[in-house]
């Protein structure tokens, strides 16, 4: 083959791809959310779906496939065709469970394409409104009046709230006992049936609870307010700096997706999240919508990846 044949090509390629990109999706896509229904990434993630059908004129249709810490959900899509047509979302457990997990079915790095951030939000620390909890002070100060007494649950190791509950944990010195769960909705339940003394439920999960009277806000996990909280102290106001975790959610592929069809799902999802009806319906929920290119997000992902293997490391957290 000659130079001139090479080039023509190349060129013949590249624009079968762009022009596969642009005329995505011409036919239903699967999005797989890593963590139960009704948890904050099944709520963020089904509110961006629907509008993506809407745009897109193909159903988006959502499945859950939860566990160990979102893990098996993101194994689905790392197994998958890289032809936009299964797509995951997940929490920042996405960036944890390497730090957690020795042997994940896949490569964090390697095997996904990072496409577009979705929707921050705190984790709230919350206890039962009949108990002795009014304050961060109060049941810090029970736990270590009776170390090893009190349980803190959260959504399974490597989720975002396990890492929120780790520097909490760290942040103030209690000795309590973790108890993991599949997703939130499964830890609130414990909590009003009292095997569960405390949890960092992500807002969004929360807030019908606590503008319910059922759950008590003690503290967000950020360092600003959340305006759906304004009576809620922050850690640094609470007097637990170094607990600040946010929670966040993200958009992912397959590794090997094109960068134009890359490229034409991040613009898609910034135009959905910039909608003042999604927007309006995530800021009820307690999120703050993110808006980054596939290159912010992914040095985003890497950033994060690094900062959590610090943390839980220091904390003495191996991965098992």
């Amino acid at each position: 083959m000659n130079r001139r044949s090479f080039v023509f090509l190349a060129a013949l390629a590249a624009f079968s791809l762009d022009a596969g990109a642009q005329s995505y999706p011409t036919k239903p896509v699967h999005m797989i959310i890593s963590f139960t229904p009704g948890s904050s990434t099944d709520i963020v993630g089904r509110i961006v779906a629907a509008k993506l059908t809407e745009m897109w004129g193909q159903p988006v249709v959502a499945e859950n496939r939860a566990g160990a810490g979102g893990s098996i959900g993101s194994a689905v899509v790392a197994k998958a065709e890289p032809d936009g047509y299964t797509l995951l979302v997940n929490s920042n457990a996405h960036c944890v469970n390497p730090a957690i997990y020795a042997k994940l079915p896949y490569d964090t790095l390697k095997d996904f394409s990072d496409i577009a951030p979705l929707a921050v939000q705190p984790n709230v620390l919350t206890v039962r409104p009949d108990g002795p909890y009014k304050t961060v002070a109060d049941l810090v100060q029970a736990a270590k009046a009776r170390p090893g007494a009190l349980n803190i649950g959260h959504a399974g190791i490597g989720s975002g709230t396990h890492l929120t509950t780790e520097k909490f944990i760290a942040a103030t010195g209690i000795k309590i006992v973790q108890v993991p769960f599949k997703g939130t909705p499964e830890v609130i339940a414990a909590m009003f049936s009292g095997n569960v003394d405390a949890y960092w439920a992500p807002i969004s999960a929360a807030m019908g609870s606590i503008k319910g009277g059922k759950l008590r806000p003690l503290a967000v996990s950020t360092a600003k307010r959340s305006p759906q909280l304004p009576d809620v102290p922050t850690p640094a106001e609470a007097g637990i700096p170094g607990t600040e975790s946010p929670l966040w959610f993200g958009l992912w592929g397959p590794a090997k997706m094109s960068p134009q069809l890359v490229a034409k799902i991040n613009a898609d999802v910034r135009k959905a999240l910039a909608d003042p009806q999604v927007r309006e319906r995530l800021v009820n929920g307690g999120n703050e919508t993110m808006d980054m290119s596939p290159a912010e997000f992914n040095q985003r992902v890497h950033a994060e990846i690094d900062e959590y293997s610090r943390v839980l490391k220091a904390a003495g957290i191996k991965p098992q």
